[in-house]
């Protein structure tokens, strides 16, 4: 039926569209809060399911029983606790803080002086896949900015949530072995990995180690550095993924929000946790240069 009424401006329809995203934002953080997301405290439970996962895959047939028993040892056990940053084995990029710092000089190397961003994240959180989709141009000419540096943290909140195959730390491990072996690839692959027609849904499997290393070799990572995400190790008789140690101790140190949990993505900016509208684009740039000039 015609109407008079008239139709809403471009302007207007942006607002609706924002309003409607942060709306969703809040209802998904309480979600999370009531749902999700752990507290600094129960660290360690978040992968005591891994006693679990093996027993439950006894039933299983052959082949998954070894693919459940290759990704029990993606974890960190949680019967070791959690380990201290100084006492694991990290990348040769990282910095103190559990994090791979970016800036124009490169992986691994902060900038002089300027701002710095800490970005705390977790592959199969969805809204740090909004983050990166809507930010990643926007990342990427910073990094290109004198006196940016990017601090990228990986860590893994939400293994509970892939079904017992530890995906966030699977693929946390593997962001950390390319930062290790070849750390030119690293923003590339973190950005690859959230990419709307490849990030897995919380509470899926998520990928398989294969799918993981095809997505890797998209981006040019080498076939030999590919071949080490996998790859295992054994520390006082706790085996477990080379960094999957230093991604559990790393995620020890991730910021608690006022609600007293852990939540991701966590933005920091000079320290100050940034609170702004990371739906759209352009927003977080600009709150980057705004401190870097400041």
């Amino acid at each position: 039926m015609p109407t008079n009424e008239p139709r809403p401006s471009k302007n207007q329809r942006r607002e609706e569209a924002r309003a409607r995203a942060q709306q969703l934002r809040k209802e998904q953080e309480s979600k999370a809060r009531r749902n999700r997301f752990l507290g600094i405290g129960a660290l360690g439970a978040a992968v005591i399911a891994l006693g679990v996962a093996v027993v439950l895959v006894v039933n299983q047939s052959s082949t998954a029983a070894s693919n459940a028993t290759d990704y029990a040892t993606a974890a960190y056990p949680a019967a070791s606790g959690t380990p201290e940053l100084a006492d694991v084995t990290a990348p040769a990029t990282a910095n103190s803080t559990g994090g791979i710092p970016v800036s124009a000089e490169g992986v691994g190397v902060a900038a002089d002086s300027g701002v710095v961003v800490d970005l705390y994240f977790d592959f199969m959180c969805p809204w740090c896949g909004v983050f990166d989709r809507t930010n990643a141009e926007d990342i990427a000419t910073l990094l290109e900015e004198p006196g940016v540096t990017v601090v990228y943290h990986p860590i893994s909140i939400m293994d509970q949530y892939s079904s017992g195959t530890y995906y966030s730390t699977r693929v946390s491990n593997a962001a950390a072995v390319i930062a290790d072996e070849a750390p030119e690839y690293f923003p590339a692959f973190v950005t690859a990995m959230f990419e709307e027609s490849t990030q897995p849904e919380e509470n899926s499997e998520g990928l398989t180690d294969a799918k993981i290393g095809e997505i890797a070799a998209g981006v040019g990572v080498p076939s030999d550095v590919i071949a080490n995400f996998t790859v295992t190790t054994s520390v006082d008789g706790t085996t477990s993924r080379t960094f999957a140690p230093w991604i559990v101790a790393a995620t020890a140190l991730t910021p608690i929000g006022d609600s007293g949990y852990v939540s991701t993505p966590t933005i920091m900016i000079d320290g100050t946790r940034w609170e702004g509208d990371f739906t759209t684009a352009g927003t977080f740039k600009a709150a980057v240069e705004a401190a870097n000039q400041g």
